[in-house]
């Protein structure tokens, strides 16, 4: 029995040893990266924007990224990267940008916002030369901004148009017998049709024609004005499937010319006067960001809040906006008054109209202590609006995705599933007529069918009562332009949604203004704040190394309805301020 103990002893001494070697080796690393030289940057630099990188709203350090990455560094924000173009401008040992535009994997709101900064970058006087083998339309629209624009002569231009597919899951909710009992405010609340439907509506096929047929003009005036085109010409293109080949796309003049990569690699040296055997210095943003000091570095605040993800309540995660956490931090920056301005940048499909309330309560107090400018990124719309509506003043890019000013409502009746699928009934006792009300287990009555109803429509009216109120305009007026109605920030502005197309710099610019802050004298202060380096070691690790393996071992298609599921799960019984959970622009 002695030894027993002794072996058992020994065994766990060894785990602890191991447990905490392990521990350090991982600080070890981490801190190593961490603490690393700043990378060189060298003479005759040319940048790197590699668009098949999503830029995140908001830069999170992740010591693990690296390891998991195959050594590549955290990518920088969206915002870092326009600051980053913006600072390359003026910095000599820049010579110019290289765009690989193949795919685009941000959105098209994001996408205005790198547009812009490369169109500033070369209107500096510094070549960016743009390439893709095959080149997406996302990718285009960002890579024609370019003095230069080739594809492979194998490749080609996708100049197809846009479209935008729903998948319904009504048929094989019929065929599982489960009843999606649906309460919803607002003609064109669209986002419950996939569980009622087989087919879009009418209305919401109208809504989606106009807001897409927005984005796609936005797309032709951009590539137009960049190659010297008419908008006509290039629409008709696309009508006439006329470019089908890399050959077709040169001959519309849709690029420059047709080259490999060795062809561009000799052409970029020639621009930076080298021999063409001499390795071209190419820096990644991600190193560009480590080298080059372009942060604002005045001495008056302004908290530039990042709001991404669903609206819930309760903490949330990285990727949510939940109601307790950003209660806590505007109510923090209310209360400091060192910060002069609010910049609140939100990126947000909506979720929970509660949570939504709760932070739109917060942000109505900070206006009376010090301005508050909303930017719009790639959506803010539903619950993302309802948070935006009570600001100073509302940016929203061209192509963002807002409105959607409705309410809905899921009770799933899971009743005969399961008794006829799976064999499980359900029995129990209640001490009031109301107390199982909502239980999937069973149909609602009629009675309480018309308590979510009414519970939907005085979320609606309270809604509507918002916007009505932050946007300085009439009940009725609201309601016209509500009804779940999705629009671009194009459209916005003209109905008084928002009050100016721009991006994240002109909302903090604006706040400037408001706060009679010149911007040399500004310094942001982002939030949600950054985390501790234990904090960021404890949650990297298991973050980076569960997004690798889904990426690796799961087809996007398939974590994209993955996502989308769970967010039906999130819907269930919690009044939703949600835009449609299945827009997929292609």
């Amino acid at each position: 029995m002695r030894g027993f103990l002794k072996i058992v002893f020994a065994t766990f001494i060894a785990l602890v040893l191991f447990t905490l070697i392990g521990v350090f080796v991982l600080i070890g690393i981490a801190t190593s990266a961490a603490s690393s030289d700043k990378p060189i940057i060298g003479s005759k630099a040319v940048l790197v924007l590699d668009l098949s990188v999503p830029f995140k709203e908001q830069f999170k350090e992740d010591p693990f990224a690296a390891l998991v990455n195959n050594g590549e560094e955290e990518s920088p924000s969206l915002f870092q990267v326009t600051q980053l173009l913006k600072y390359a401008q003026r910095d000599s040992a820049v010579k110019g940008l290289y765009i690989l535009c193949a795919d685009n994997a941000n959105g098209f709101a994001a996408s205005e916002e790198l547009r812009k900064a490369v169109v500033d970058f070369k209107n500096s006087g510094k070549f960016v030369v743009a390439h893709g083998e095959v080149i997406s339309q996302k990718g285009y629209y960002i890579g024609s901004a370019a003095n230069e624009l080739y594809c492979n002569p194998q490749g080609g231009v996708d100049w197809s148009g846009f479209s935008t597919n729903l998948f319904f899951l009504k048929g094989m909710l019929d065929k599982l017998e489960i009843q999606p009992q649906i309460f919803y405010a607002g003609k064109f609340k669209s986002a419950t049709e996939p569980l009622r439907e087989t087919k879009m509506t009418d209305a919401n096929k109208l809504q989606t024609g106009v807001w897409l047929g927005d984005l796609y003009t936005h797309f032709l005036q951009a590539a137009a004005m960049s190659r010297n085109q008419d908008t006509a010409v290039l629409r008709s293109l696309a009508v006439k499937g006329l470019v089908q080949t890399a050959h077709d796309a040169k001959r519309y003049g849709l690029v420059d010319d047709l080259k490999y990569d060795d062809q561009i690699k000799a052409s970029i040296s020639k621009k930076l006067r080298q021999e063409i055997k001499t390795k071209i210095n190419f820096v990644s943003l991600s190193d560009y960001a480590q080298s080059a000091d372009y942060a604002s570095s005045g001495s008056e605040k302004i908290a530039l809040v990042f709001a991404n993800g669903d609206i819930v309540s309760g903490q949330g995660d990285d990727e949510m906006i939940g109601s307790d956490s950003y209660k806590n931090i505007l109510r923090k920056i209310r209360l400091d008054k060192s910060i002069k301005a609010v910049v609140f940048r939100i990126n947000s499909g909506g979720g929970s109209s509660l949570a939504s309330e709760v932070i739109w309560r917060e942000i109505s107090l900070i206006r009376k202590e010090k301005p508050v400018v909303v930017s719009m990124g790639d959506m803010a719309a539903s619950g993302g609006y309802y948070i935006a509506c009570n600001a100073d003043s509302v940016f929203a890019n061209a192509n963002t995705i807002t409105g959607s000013i409705g309410v809905f409502s899921v009770v799933p009746n899971m009743q005969s599933f399961f008794k006829n699928k799976i064999g499980v009934t359900f029995d129990g006792v209640k001490t009031a007529p109301y107390a199982d009300m909502g239980d999937v287990s069973k149909p609602l009555n009629d009675n309480e069918k018309r308590y979510f109803q009414s519970a939907v429509d005085s979320i609606y009216a309270t809604f509507l009562s918002r916007v009505a109120d932050g946007r300085k305009l009439g009940l009725a007026a609201v309601d016209s332009i509500a009804q779940g109605r999705v629009w671009t920030g194009t459209s916005a502005k003209k109905i008084g949604l928002t009050d100016r197309v721009g991006g994240l710099q002109d909302a903090i610019d604006c706040a400037a203004r408001m706060a009679d802050i010149k911007r040399s004298e500004i310094k942001l202060k982002e939030y949600p704040e950054k985390k501790s380096f234990i904090e960021e070691l404890m949650g990297g690790y298991k973050k980076s190394v569960s997004t690798q393996l889904l990426k690796e071992q799961i087809d996007p298609t398939v974590l994209q309805v993955l996502g989308e599921l769970k967010q039906v799960k999130q819907m269930v019984g919690v009044p939703q301020a949600r835009i449609p959970f299945m827009v997929n622009i292609q």
